[in-house]
């Protein structure tokens, strides 16, 4: 069976990233089980269109088993100040909303309450939320007309998401996983945007994960602004060296590998923290076990007690962690710094922030 782009359905896909097999990023078995032989057998690659330009999985066979996670500080943040420039901008207006959620938590609705707007129960609604959601969306051009019919006609669609430009200029190839099905431009977008009736009239950038940007949409043929224009020569630039994003792979696994028995040769105790999905395949590939890697601490409650995918590593609660006394603590999530810092002050000075050339200090 030809296989088709999620986004326009033509068929000229050509590979972006393979990892191989890996195992599923959404499945933690109870931390006593033994490692299955077919724990990592999950095929995980991006392809890439040539007529929308959208990088997209190639194909999913596991099934979707997440434990939900906690929202960090800093989405919790960056939500409040992304409101506030949609409120400035004026284009708040109306008092219904409608929010298409992300299995990962969080919700944008209580500073919506806090302006006035309430959860829409039936129609279009004046304002439609999506953070993070429609990339969880197998058919891609099905989710953005299901977003473009719940906006009003006269309404603003937000849509942020994780800028391709920003996971190929910063090596992030482990933002790939199974689950995520898009992987978005914003000149992508904007022509998926325009099939389904709608045109991006402003957007902001934001640090998130390295590079998140917020868009706002509405229906009918609207100019974009300045900020768009900008964000889609500055991407132009950094999409145009998309062969690296492999390449960065295997540098990155040998750099955490070396650095793990580095630690163990030394007698280190070496912790990480951030049982998050990039740190799934992460952790895999680089041959992690008890011996180089103690444990993996997350606040997440429905983590604890399990064990990250491929290997024998636990995972334990942010106590843990304290009473453990690690020498040093992988970071392996860099937005969570700020917070973990604050909430485990006994920590200070241990930690190291993963990075494709190597962890590094904070």
């Amino acid at each position: 069976m030809t296989r088709r782009c999620r986004g326009c359905a033509k068929t000229a896909l050509t590979p972006l990233l393979d990892l191989g097999s890996v195992p599923a990023a959404d499945h933690f078995p109870p931390r006593d089980t033994p490692v299955a032989d077919t724990e990592s057998g999950h095929p995980l690659r991006m392809d890439q269109c040539a007529a929308c330009g959208l990088a997209q999985l190639a194909d999913d066979d596991t099934v979707t088993a997440e434990p939900r996670g906690i929202e960090p500080l800093a989405l919790r943040e960056q939500a409040a100040a992304a409101v506030r420039l949609v409120l400035a901008a004026g284009l708040l207006r109306g008092s219904t909303v409608t929010e298409f959620g992300s299995p990962h938590g969080g919700t944008w609705l209580p500073l919506l309450a806090a302006h006035g707007f309430t959860e829409n129960t039936g129609g279009p609604a004046d304002v439609v939320l999506d953070c993070f959601g429609i990339m969880h969306e197998p058919d891609q051009r099905a989710a953005f007309a299901a977003r473009a019919a719940a906006t009003a006609p006269d309404g603003v669609l937000l849509v942020q998401y994780h800028s391709l430009a920003a996971i190929v200029a910063q090596g992030q190839w482990n933002a790939l996983r199974h689950g995520h099905f898009a992987y978005y431009s914003l000149s992508t977008l904007c022509t998926l945007l325009g099939a389904a009736g709608m045109s991006v009239v402003t957007a902001w950038e934001f640090d998130l994960y390295g590079g998140t940007v917020l868009l706002a949409v509405r229906h009918g043929d609207h100019a974009p602004d300045a900020g768009v224009e900008e964000i889609l020569a500055t991407e132009a630039d950094a999409l145009s060296s998309t062969a690296a994003l492999q390449q960065t792979v295997d540098r990155h696994v040998r750099a955490l590998r070396g650095w793990l028995e580095a630690a163990a040769a030394h007698r280190d105790r070496v912790y990480a923290y951030g049982a998050a999905s990039r740190a799934v395949a992460l952790l895999s590939m680089a041959g992690a076990h008890r011996g180089l890697l103690a444990g993996v601490a997350d606040a997440a409650p429905g983590k604890q007690g399990r064990r990250m995918p491929g290997t024998d590593v636990p995972i334990i609660s942010p106590a843990e962690l304290v009473a453990a006394e690690p020498d040093v603590v992988l970071l392996t999530l860099p937005d969570l710094l700020a917070e973990v810092s604050t909430g485990l002050p006994e920590l200070a000075g241990r930690w190291m922030i993963d990075d494709p050339a190597g962890p590094r200090r904070q």
